[in-house]
Protein backbone atom coordinates (compact mmCIF):
# COMPACT_ATOMS: atom_id res chain seq x y z
CA UNK A 1 0.00 0.00 0.00
CA UNK A 2 2.85 1.89 0.48
CA UNK A 3 4.38 1.51 -2.71
CA UNK A 4 1.06 2.35 -4.47
CA UNK A 5 0.08 5.40 -2.75
CA UNK A 6 4.11 6.78 -3.73
CA UNK A 7 3.62 6.09 -7.31
CA UNK A 8 0.16 8.15 -6.91
CA UNK A 9 1.53 11.19 -5.38
CA UNK A 10 4.70 10.67 -7.84
CA UNK A 11 2.04 10.47 -11.25
CA UNK A 12 -0.16 13.70 -9.80
CA UNK A 13 3.37 15.53 -9.16
CA UNK A 14 4.37 14.50 -12.62
CA UNK A 15 1.20 15.72 -14.45
CA UNK A 16 1.36 18.71 -12.48
CA UNK A 17 4.78 19.43 -13.66
CA UNK A 18 3.95 18.45 -17.21
CA UNK A 19 1.26 20.60 -17.58
CA UNK A 20 2.85 23.67 -16.11
CA UNK A 21 5.46 23.01 -18.79
CA UNK A 22 2.31 22.79 -20.99
CA UNK A 23 1.38 26.12 -19.47
CA UNK A 24 5.14 28.13 -19.86
CA UNK A 25 5.10 26.58 -23.56
CA UNK A 26 1.62 27.97 -24.19
CA UNK A 27 2.62 31.44 -22.67
CA UNK A 28 5.83 31.79 -24.81
CA UNK A 29 4.21 31.08 -28.37
CA UNK A 30 0.66 33.23 -27.64
CA UNK A 31 1.11 35.95 -25.40
CA UNK A 32 4.90 35.99 -24.94
CA UNK A 33 5.50 35.22 -28.67
CA UNK A 34 6.55 38.40 -30.55
CA UNK A 35 3.82 39.51 -32.86
CA UNK A 36 2.87 38.28 -36.07
CA UNK A 37 3.57 41.26 -38.80
CA UNK A 38 2.32 40.87 -42.62
CA UNK A 39 5.11 42.49 -44.98
CA UNK A 40 5.08 43.43 -48.85
CA UNK A 41 7.69 44.81 -51.27
CA UNK A 42 8.59 47.40 -53.27
CA UNK A 43 6.71 47.41 -56.57
CA UNK A 44 6.98 48.88 -60.01
CA UNK A 45 3.75 50.52 -60.78
CA UNK A 46 2.46 53.13 -63.03
CA UNK A 47 0.55 55.60 -60.86
CA UNK A 48 -1.82 58.29 -61.57
CA UNK A 49 -2.62 61.13 -58.61
CA UNK A 50 -6.24 62.68 -58.12
CA UNK A 51 -7.43 65.11 -56.76
CA UNK A 52 -11.39 64.85 -55.16
CA UNK A 53 -13.75 67.81 -55.07
CA UNK A 54 -17.55 68.16 -54.95
CA UNK A 55 -19.89 70.65 -56.67
CA UNK A 56 -22.62 71.28 -58.64
CA UNK A 57 -23.34 71.88 -62.37
CA UNK A 58 -23.37 75.60 -63.09
CA UNK A 59 -23.52 77.44 -66.73
CA UNK A 60 -20.74 80.56 -67.16
CA UNK A 61 -23.18 82.48 -69.15
CA UNK A 62 -26.87 82.54 -67.85
CA UNK A 63 -29.03 85.37 -69.04
CA UNK A 64 -32.61 86.08 -68.28
CA UNK A 65 -34.95 86.69 -70.95
CA UNK A 66 -36.77 89.79 -70.50
CA UNK A 67 -39.44 92.59 -71.60
CA UNK A 68 -38.10 96.28 -72.83
CA UNK A 69 -41.71 97.45 -72.42
CA UNK A 70 -44.72 96.63 -70.20
CA UNK A 71 -47.20 94.17 -71.65
CA UNK A 72 -49.41 91.09 -71.39
CA UNK A 73 -48.06 88.05 -72.61
CA UNK A 74 -50.78 86.59 -74.95
CA UNK A 75 -48.86 83.41 -75.88
CA UNK A 76 -45.53 81.81 -75.14
CA UNK A 77 -43.21 79.67 -77.59
CA UNK A 78 -40.69 77.66 -76.00
CA UNK A 79 -40.84 75.94 -72.70
CA UNK A 80 -37.55 74.72 -70.34
CA UNK A 81 -35.53 72.18 -71.91
CA UNK A 82 -35.82 73.82 -75.29
CA UNK A 83 -32.94 74.60 -77.35
CA UNK A 84 -33.60 77.71 -79.25
CA UNK A 85 -31.54 79.83 -81.68
CA UNK A 86 -30.69 83.28 -81.26
CA UNK A 87 -33.64 85.50 -83.15
CA UNK A 88 -36.12 82.77 -82.51
CA UNK A 89 -39.88 83.80 -81.29
CA UNK A 90 -40.24 83.09 -77.70
CA UNK A 91 -43.08 85.01 -76.88
CA UNK A 92 -45.36 87.86 -77.94
CA UNK A 93 -47.01 90.54 -75.60
CA UNK A 94 -50.42 92.58 -76.55
CA UNK A 95 -49.66 95.12 -78.76
CA UNK A 96 -52.50 96.57 -79.51
CA UNK A 97 -51.30 100.14 -78.36
CA UNK A 98 -48.02 99.94 -79.92
CA UNK A 99 -49.47 99.85 -82.28
CA UNK A 100 -51.83 102.85 -82.51
CA UNK A 101 -48.96 104.88 -81.65
CA UNK A 102 -46.74 103.72 -84.20
CA UNK A 103 -49.94 104.80 -86.09
CA UNK A 104 -50.34 108.53 -84.42
CA UNK A 105 -46.58 108.77 -85.07
CA UNK A 106 -46.40 108.02 -88.40
CA UNK A 107 -49.25 110.45 -88.95
CA UNK A 108 -47.29 112.74 -87.08
CA UNK A 109 -44.97 112.14 -89.62
CA UNK A 110 -47.13 112.92 -92.98
CA UNK A 111 -48.38 116.02 -90.88
CA UNK A 112 -45.06 117.40 -90.42
CA UNK A 113 -43.68 116.67 -93.79
CA UNK A 114 -46.53 118.88 -95.28
CA UNK A 115 -45.92 121.56 -93.35
CA UNK A 116 -41.72 121.54 -94.26
CA UNK A 117 -43.38 121.26 -98.06
CA UNK A 118 -45.52 123.76 -96.91
CA UNK A 119 -42.42 126.40 -95.29
CA UNK A 120 -40.37 125.60 -98.08
CA UNK A 121 -42.87 126.84 -100.63
CA UNK A 122 -43.65 130.32 -98.36
CA UNK A 123 -39.99 130.80 -97.97
CA UNK A 124 -39.22 130.66 -102.02
CA UNK A 125 -42.34 132.89 -102.45
CA UNK A 126 -40.41 135.12 -99.86
CA UNK A 127 -37.15 135.24 -101.77
CA UNK A 128 -39.24 135.94 -105.15
CA UNK A 129 -40.60 139.03 -102.93
CA UNK A 130 -37.25 140.10 -101.61
CA UNK A 131 -35.75 139.76 -104.90
CA UNK A 132 -38.31 141.76 -106.75
CA UNK A 133 -38.86 144.71 -103.77
CA UNK A 134 -34.48 145.22 -104.00
CA UNK A 135 -35.12 145.85 -107.52
CA UNK A 136 -37.74 148.10 -107.41
CA UNK A 137 -35.59 150.00 -104.47
CA UNK A 138 -32.62 150.37 -106.52
CA UNK A 139 -34.22 151.73 -109.31
CA UNK A 140 -36.27 154.19 -107.16
CA UNK A 141 -33.31 155.32 -105.67
CA UNK A 142 -31.39 156.08 -108.93
CA UNK A 143 -34.66 157.94 -109.98
CA UNK A 144 -34.84 160.09 -106.57
CA UNK A 145 -31.18 160.48 -107.05
CA UNK A 146 -32.27 162.46 -110.48
CA UNK A 147 -34.73 164.12 -109.52
CA UNK A 148 -37.31 162.39 -111.66
CA UNK A 149 -39.46 161.15 -108.11
CA UNK A 150 -39.70 161.94 -104.72
CA UNK A 151 -37.94 161.04 -102.48
CA UNK A 152 -40.15 159.45 -100.15
CA UNK A 153 -41.74 157.63 -103.34
CA UNK A 154 -38.36 155.71 -103.21
CA UNK A 155 -38.19 155.57 -99.49
CA UNK A 156 -41.20 153.35 -99.25
CA UNK A 157 -39.70 151.09 -101.57
CA UNK A 158 -36.67 151.11 -99.83
CA UNK A 159 -38.71 149.87 -96.62
CA UNK A 160 -40.73 147.42 -98.70
CA UNK A 161 -37.69 146.14 -99.73
CA UNK A 162 -36.70 145.69 -95.51
CA UNK A 163 -39.93 144.39 -95.10
CA UNK A 164 -39.62 141.44 -97.99
CA UNK A 165 -35.89 140.95 -96.35
CA UNK A 166 -37.28 140.36 -92.65
CA UNK A 167 -40.11 138.00 -94.47
CA UNK A 168 -37.48 135.97 -96.09
CA UNK A 169 -35.63 135.75 -92.63
CA UNK A 170 -38.98 134.08 -90.68
CA UNK A 171 -39.89 132.12 -93.45
CA UNK A 172 -35.93 130.49 -93.67
CA UNK A 173 -36.40 130.12 -89.94
CA UNK A 174 -40.06 128.59 -90.19
CA UNK A 175 -38.34 125.89 -92.45
CA UNK A 176 -35.76 124.68 -90.14
CA UNK A 177 -38.40 124.53 -87.82
CA UNK A 178 -40.59 122.07 -90.26
CA UNK A 179 -37.55 120.12 -90.71
CA UNK A 180 -36.40 119.61 -87.09
CA UNK A 181 -40.53 118.77 -86.30
CA UNK A 182 -39.87 116.71 -89.19
CA UNK A 183 -37.10 114.77 -87.83
CA UNK A 184 -38.29 114.59 -84.41
CA UNK A 185 -41.58 113.06 -86.03
CA UNK A 186 -39.14 110.41 -87.77
CA UNK A 187 -37.87 109.78 -84.63
CA UNK A 188 -40.70 109.53 -82.47
CA UNK A 189 -41.83 106.76 -85.11
CA UNK A 190 -38.61 104.96 -84.70
CA UNK A 191 -39.03 104.81 -80.87
CA UNK A 192 -43.14 103.76 -81.51
CA UNK A 193 -41.57 101.16 -84.33
CA UNK A 194 -39.57 99.93 -81.50
CA UNK A 195 -41.78 99.54 -78.95
CA UNK A 196 -43.77 97.46 -80.92
CA UNK A 197 -40.56 95.03 -81.94
CA UNK A 198 -40.52 94.68 -78.68
CA UNK A 199 -43.50 92.89 -77.67
CA UNK A 200 -42.39 89.72 -79.39
CA UNK A 201 -39.55 88.57 -77.53
CA UNK A 202 -37.03 86.62 -79.28
CA UNK A 203 -33.70 84.74 -77.90
CA UNK A 204 -30.67 86.30 -77.80
CA UNK A 205 -28.57 84.14 -78.29
CA UNK A 206 -27.89 80.42 -78.93
CA UNK A 207 -28.70 78.22 -75.62
CA UNK A 208 -31.16 75.72 -73.87
CA UNK A 209 -34.18 77.28 -71.89
CA UNK A 210 -33.36 76.47 -68.72
CA UNK A 211 -36.81 77.81 -66.57
CA UNK A 212 -39.96 79.22 -68.14
CA UNK A 213 -40.61 82.40 -65.08
CA UNK A 214 -43.98 83.26 -66.53
CA UNK A 215 -47.14 82.32 -67.88
CA UNK A 216 -49.40 83.14 -70.94
CA UNK A 217 -51.83 86.53 -69.13
CA UNK A 218 -49.20 87.71 -66.97
CA UNK A 219 -48.35 91.26 -66.80
CA UNK A 220 -44.26 91.66 -67.52
CA UNK A 221 -42.57 94.76 -66.79
CA UNK A 222 -39.80 95.89 -68.24
CA UNK A 223 -36.67 93.78 -67.13
CA UNK A 224 -38.56 91.21 -65.72
CA UNK A 225 -37.67 87.60 -66.66
CA UNK A 226 -39.79 85.63 -68.72
CA UNK A 227 -37.18 82.72 -69.44
CA UNK A 228 -33.97 82.14 -68.48
CA UNK A 229 -31.62 81.06 -71.10
CA UNK A 230 -27.57 79.16 -70.34
CA UNK A 231 -25.20 78.50 -72.98
CA UNK A 232 -24.82 74.73 -73.09
CA UNK A 233 -21.18 75.10 -74.72
CA UNK A 234 -20.21 76.52 -71.47
CA UNK A 235 -20.95 74.46 -68.66
CA UNK A 236 -19.05 73.29 -66.06
CA UNK A 237 -19.19 71.77 -62.05
CA UNK A 238 -18.13 74.50 -59.81
CA UNK A 239 -16.41 71.85 -57.29
CA UNK A 240 -14.58 72.72 -54.27
CA UNK A 241 -12.04 71.28 -53.08
CA UNK A 242 -9.32 71.37 -50.13
CA UNK A 243 -7.18 73.28 -49.57
CA UNK A 244 -4.47 70.59 -48.51
CA UNK A 245 -5.35 68.86 -51.84
CA UNK A 246 -4.32 71.97 -54.04
CA UNK A 247 -0.84 71.09 -55.24
CA UNK A 248 -0.72 70.46 -58.63
CA UNK A 249 -4.74 72.00 -59.24
CA UNK A 250 -4.23 74.39 -62.38
CA UNK A 251 -6.15 75.11 -65.40
CA UNK A 252 -5.65 72.98 -68.25
CA UNK A 253 -5.65 69.85 -65.50
CA UNK A 254 -7.99 66.83 -67.28
CA UNK A 255 -10.61 65.37 -64.87
CA UNK A 256 -13.40 62.98 -64.94
CA UNK A 257 -16.90 64.09 -64.22
CA UNK A 258 -19.19 62.32 -62.59
CA UNK A 259 -23.16 63.79 -62.04
CA UNK A 260 -25.44 62.41 -59.25
CA UNK A 261 -27.86 61.50 -62.16
CA UNK A 262 -25.40 59.13 -63.42
CA UNK A 263 -22.93 58.32 -61.32
CA UNK A 264 -21.64 54.96 -63.10
CA UNK A 265 -20.42 57.57 -66.93
CA UNK A 266 -17.65 59.89 -66.17
CA UNK A 267 -17.37 62.48 -68.55
CA UNK A 268 -14.29 64.08 -69.66
CA UNK A 269 -13.07 67.26 -68.52
CA UNK A 270 -10.59 70.30 -67.83
CA UNK A 271 -10.31 72.37 -65.25
CA UNK A 272 -10.86 75.96 -66.57
CA UNK A 273 -10.72 78.68 -63.53
CA UNK A 274 -9.23 78.35 -59.95
CA UNK A 275 -10.74 80.65 -57.22
CA UNK A 276 -8.48 83.21 -56.04
CA UNK A 277 -10.32 83.02 -52.12
CA UNK A 278 -11.14 80.12 -50.19
CA UNK A 279 -14.09 79.25 -48.31
CA UNK A 280 -12.93 80.80 -44.30
CA UNK A 281 -14.92 77.95 -42.72
CA UNK A 282 -14.31 75.42 -44.55
CA UNK A 283 -11.34 75.85 -46.02
CA UNK A 284 -12.01 74.68 -49.22
CA UNK A 285 -11.54 76.81 -53.15
CA UNK A 286 -13.61 76.73 -56.04
CA UNK A 287 -12.39 75.06 -58.80
CA UNK A 288 -14.42 75.06 -62.14
CA UNK A 289 -14.32 72.01 -63.99
CA UNK A 290 -15.58 72.19 -67.83
CA UNK A 291 -17.31 69.74 -69.57
CA UNK A 292 -14.59 68.25 -72.72
CA UNK A 293 -18.17 68.23 -74.51
CA UNK A 294 -21.62 69.87 -73.66
CA UNK A 295 -23.86 67.08 -71.80
CA UNK A 296 -26.70 65.87 -73.53
CA UNK A 297 -28.87 66.57 -70.62
CA UNK A 298 -28.00 68.26 -67.54
CA UNK A 299 -29.66 70.35 -64.76
CA UNK A 300 -28.15 73.40 -62.67
CA UNK A 301 -27.79 72.71 -59.36
CA UNK A 302 -27.14 69.27 -59.67
CA UNK A 303 -24.71 67.16 -57.37
CA UNK A 304 -21.33 66.33 -59.07
CA UNK A 305 -18.24 65.06 -58.58
CA UNK A 306 -14.92 65.47 -59.88
CA UNK A 307 -11.18 63.95 -59.85
CA UNK A 308 -8.89 66.06 -61.05
CA UNK A 309 -5.71 64.83 -62.53
CA UNK A 310 -2.80 66.48 -61.21
CA UNK A 311 0.06 64.08 -61.73
CA UNK A 312 0.38 60.56 -64.14
CA UNK A 313 4.19 58.37 -63.35
CA UNK A 314 4.81 55.28 -65.33
CA UNK A 315 6.92 52.27 -63.68
CA UNK A 316 7.84 54.37 -60.07
CA UNK A 317 8.82 52.22 -56.83
CA UNK A 318 5.37 52.35 -54.90
CA UNK A 319 3.60 51.09 -51.91
CA UNK A 320 0.21 50.40 -49.96
CA UNK A 321 -0.42 54.02 -48.54
CA UNK A 322 -1.10 51.92 -45.25
CA UNK A 323 2.15 50.59 -44.96
CA UNK A 324 3.65 54.65 -44.42
CA UNK A 325 3.48 55.93 -40.55
CA UNK A 326 5.46 58.42 -38.09
CA UNK A 327 8.40 57.07 -35.48
CA UNK A 328 9.79 60.32 -33.54
CA UNK A 329 8.61 63.05 -35.81
CA UNK A 330 10.04 61.37 -38.96
CA UNK A 331 8.06 59.86 -42.06
CA UNK A 332 8.81 56.11 -43.11
CA UNK A 333 7.98 52.54 -43.03
CA UNK A 334 9.06 49.52 -40.69
CA UNK A 335 10.93 46.56 -42.08
CA UNK A 336 11.79 43.64 -41.14
CA UNK A 337 15.72 42.43 -40.66
CA UNK A 338 16.97 39.30 -38.98
CA UNK A 339 13.30 39.32 -37.18
CA UNK A 340 13.15 42.71 -35.80
CA UNK A 341 11.53 45.93 -36.82
CA UNK A 342 13.67 48.32 -38.03
CA UNK A 343 12.22 52.30 -38.90
CA UNK A 344 13.41 53.50 -42.11
CA UNK A 345 12.53 57.06 -42.95
CA UNK A 346 11.42 57.59 -46.89
CA UNK A 347 10.26 60.48 -49.34
CA UNK A 348 6.94 59.99 -51.00
CA UNK A 349 5.92 61.17 -54.41
CA UNK A 350 2.06 61.10 -55.65
CA UNK A 351 -0.42 59.03 -54.24
CA UNK A 352 -3.32 57.29 -56.50
CA UNK A 353 -7.11 56.98 -55.73
CA UNK A 354 -5.92 53.30 -54.62
CA UNK A 355 -4.05 54.14 -51.88
CA UNK A 356 -0.90 53.25 -53.39
CA UNK A 357 1.88 55.68 -52.62
CA UNK A 358 5.11 56.65 -55.03
CA UNK A 359 8.80 56.18 -53.02
CA UNK A 360 11.25 58.25 -53.78
CA UNK A 361 14.27 57.19 -51.90
CA UNK A 362 14.82 56.30 -47.99
CA UNK A 363 14.32 51.99 -49.69
CA UNK A 364 16.82 49.87 -51.41
CA UNK A 365 13.61 48.24 -52.62
CA UNK A 366 14.50 44.23 -51.78
CA UNK A 367 13.84 44.41 -47.56
CA UNK A 368 10.12 43.37 -46.75
CA UNK A 369 8.34 46.03 -45.67
CA UNK A 370 5.73 45.62 -42.57
CA UNK A 371 1.90 45.95 -44.07
CA UNK A 372 1.05 47.17 -40.06
CA UNK A 373 -2.47 47.59 -38.31
CA UNK A 374 -3.14 50.69 -36.55
CA UNK A 375 -3.44 48.74 -33.41
CA UNK A 376 0.36 47.44 -34.03
CA UNK A 377 2.15 50.54 -35.40
CA UNK A 378 1.26 52.43 -31.87
CA UNK A 379 3.40 49.96 -30.16
CA UNK A 380 6.25 48.95 -32.80
CA UNK A 381 9.38 50.02 -31.19
CA UNK A 382 13.15 49.65 -32.98
CA UNK A 383 14.69 46.68 -32.91
CA UNK A 384 11.39 44.93 -31.83
CA UNK A 385 11.26 41.17 -32.13
CA UNK A 386 8.56 39.96 -35.26
CA UNK A 387 7.23 36.74 -36.74
CA UNK A 388 6.76 37.36 -40.48
CA UNK A 389 3.07 35.93 -41.47
CA UNK A 390 4.12 33.27 -44.29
Amino acid sequence: MTLIHTLRRHKTALVRTALLAALVVLVKATILAPPKVTTVRVERRDLTARVYGNGTVEAKEVVGVSSKVTGRIVSLHADQGDRVRRGQILARLESDEYAAQLGQAEAGVSRAAAGQSLEAATLAKARANLELAERNAARYRNLADRNLVSRQEAEQHETAWRLAREEEARSSAALEAARMESAAGRAARGVARSRLDDTVIRAPRDGIIVSRDLEKGAVVSPGQSIFTLADPAVVWVRAHVDESQLAGVAVGREAAISLRSAPERAMQGRVARVGMESDRVTEELAVDVAFAAPPPAFRLGEQSDVLITVGTKRGVPSLPAAALTSHGGKHGVWTVSEGRLRFKPVQVGIEDRQGVTEILSGLAGAEPVVLPTPTQAKKFRDGMKVRVSP
